[in-house]
């Protein structure tokens, strides 16, 4: 087996320190987490070079000890779309690139009731309502509240948001409404964010995040991969999750979409995904990683391997722009596995 070298705060150590296998260096990793320490940027990037499916291994008995069995499963619903005055390169739903989506205001309380209702009944345990803003205008913000209000008070669905950037005064309204987590994503590592978004900075995103945990309510915050940022990239971007405690983190792949910067980005490998889903849950092991979207796409509809490689949730019946699986086909998949929904 090859040489394995990194540094950590002892120095220059290999893999040789740990028996020369990779089974005891991913055993003594992984026995670092289950002890509730946090492992070093060096270890994780070590982590990265490990054989695939000994480190899905690993990843997976994280996973189980502080998870469970239990896969979230989640729907949700463009609620508006298009017309968005963020130029992030890979979002479809940008007013800066002209990519033939179905653009639309913000749709009637009644039918987001029904999207929710059909939601439960489908499975799901929680139902997001995801809008392309900057930040609500106020008539639409009211809107929102009345269809969460009314949701709340008829269906028994866990309730979530994304609606862009938040102040805390809207996001103790959210709460009080019962929404139970909001959703407002990095999207990328610092150090490659000017790259993929210059109409804000990243650390606006830092600071909705902070709010968002301020008001009570539980956050939701992950990335995209495959944006053409480095391996080294996508572990900085775990690290910075890390740091905020989110309770759930979604991975979404790029699905490059026609009209945007990144509408030639397609290069990611299955082996990729499965080697940073299971390494960000070394990194975050007690959060809900949920694989997002892509998943249809890169595993041929197919989520298996990622719930037996560190990820314990994921999104079912379509994204905001792109379809995806039918419920009763995810569900069934889960099971299949022996896990639970």
């Amino acid at each position: 087996m090859k040489k394995i070298e990194y540094m950590n705060n002892r120095g220059l150590i290999s893999n040789n320190d740990y028996n020369n296998t990779e089974d005891s260096f991913i055993d003594a990793i992984s026995d670092k987490v289950l002890n509730d320490q946090q492992i070093s940027f060096e270890e994780a990037r070590a982590l990265m070079l490990m054989d695939t499916s000994t480190l899905a291994k690993g990843a997976n008995i994280i996973t189980r000890k502080f998870n469970g069995t239990i896969v979230d499963v989640e729907s949700l619903v463009n609620a508006k779309s298009g017309s968005c005055p963020e130029d992030c390169s890979f979002c479809a739903q940008s007013s800066f690139y002209n990519t033939g989506i179905n653009k639309y205001q913000l749709l009637p309380v009644e039918k987001l009731i029904e999207h929710a209702r059909n939601a439960k009944n489908e499975g799901s345990k929680s139902f997001c309502l995801v809008c392309a803003y900057r930040s609500p205008p106020e008539k639409d913000f009211e809107q929102i509240c009345e269809a969460i209000s009314k949701i709340k008070n008829s269906i028994d669905i866990d309730v979530n948001v994304s609606l862009g950037f938040m102040t805390l005064q809207r996001a103790k309204r959210l709460k009080s409404l019962g929404v139970k987590r909001y959703n407002h994503n990095l999207e990328t590592a610092k150090s490659y964010f000017s790259k993929i978004c210059t109409t804000h900075d990243y650390l606006d995103r830092i600071n909705t995040a902070k709010i968002v945990k301020e008001a009570g309510l539980e956050l939701c915050c992950g990335g995209i991969i495959g944006m053409g940022e480095s391996q080294e990239q996508r572990l900085e971007l775990a690290f910075a999750l890390a740091e905020l405690h989110p309770d759930e983190v979604p991975i979404n792949i790029l699905i490059s979409r026609k009209g945007t910067p990144l509408m030639n980005n397609n290069h990611l490998t299955n082996n990729d995904i499965i080697k940073t889903i299971a390494v960000w849950r070394f990194i975050i092991p007690k959060t809900i990683l949920k694989i997002a979207g892509g998943r249809e796409v890169y595993f041929e509809d197919n989520g298996k391997y990622a719930l037996r490689a560190g990820a314990n949730g994921i999104i079912s019946g379509g994204y905001l722009t792109t379809g995806g699986n039918k419920q009763n086909k995810d569900l069934e998949m889960i099971r299949e596995i022996g896990l639970e929904v």
